[in-house]
């Protein structure tokens, strides 16, 4: 059997390890309290940090656009429950910050001083520091596998129009059987399966296969509005 070492995240099309945990939202089993949801498990190096702080009131503001995606947020630092209401509270009551105000967070946010759920999730890079996870963002599906990680050093904020981004392009990719091209956003054109036969790519070539458009016999794509996306996979 693989070993794992403690540092070592999982990998993308592994299962989700889980854990039960204590939240600001009570307690939770992950990723079993999720079923059916997508899920964003996220993890940020402290409370009280200015990057953090950015990136909380940014999530907290963009709440309802994951819910409607179907996704829950989960964020996790190795701060206590105290440490993570005062931190909350302060954001809500006095912090302002690009156009945000007021922004109350009402996910889970994960206590885990001890770093078992971080290390579990590879979260802690002894290189970038080993008393605070890094910032590490996991996409688990409604059938909680892993699709997609991305992690970034403590000093750089995450980029939240690409996390939105993800996710509505792995739910794309699921709903509609396509592959998605660099820098595809919502309404540009996907990419067709391969042919799987001499006869189909042939057709394609010709213009026969209709809406698809060949770049090549390899290289097929075709328009997907993002009003068909929208009808989809967004839940109003």
């Amino acid at each position: 059997m693989e070993t794992r070492n403690e540092n070592t995240m999982p990998r993308i099309g592994d299962y989700a390890p889980d854990f039960t945990a204590v939240t600001t939202q009570g307690n939770i089993s992950f990723p079993e309290d999720f079923k059916g949801k997508w899920k964003i498990l996220f993890s940020h190096p402290a409370d009280f940090t200015p990057v953090c702080t950015t990136e909380f009131m940014t999530f907290g503001s963009m709440a309802k656009t994951f819910e409607e995606l179907n996704c829950q947020l989960i964020g996790l630092s190795i701060d206590s429950l105290y440490s993570h209401i005062a931190w909350l509270r302060t954001i809500r009551e006095k912090i302002e910050f690009n156009g945000m105000s007021d922004i109350q967070v009402q996910f889970p946010v994960i206590v885990d001083i001890g770093m078992d759920i971080a290390k579990k999730y590879g979260m802690i890079h002894p290189g970038e520091t080993d008393t605070a996870a890094v910032r590490t963002v996991f996409f688990i599906d409604p059938e909680d596998k892993i699709r997609c990680i991305m992690y970034y050093p403590l000093a750089l904020g995450r980029n939240f129009d690409e996390i939105k981004r993800v996710l509505i392009g792995l739910q794309t990719i699921d709903h509609f059987g396509v592959a998605l091209p660099a820098d595809w956003r919502p309404g540009d054109d996907v990419i067709v399966p391969t042919a799987n036969s001499c006869g189909i790519a042939q057709k394609r070539m010709e213009g026969h296969e209709k809406n698809v458009r060949c770049h090549d016999w390899f290289l097929c794509t075709k328009e997907l509005p993002v009003e068909e996306i929208e009808r989809k996979i967004v839940k109003k």
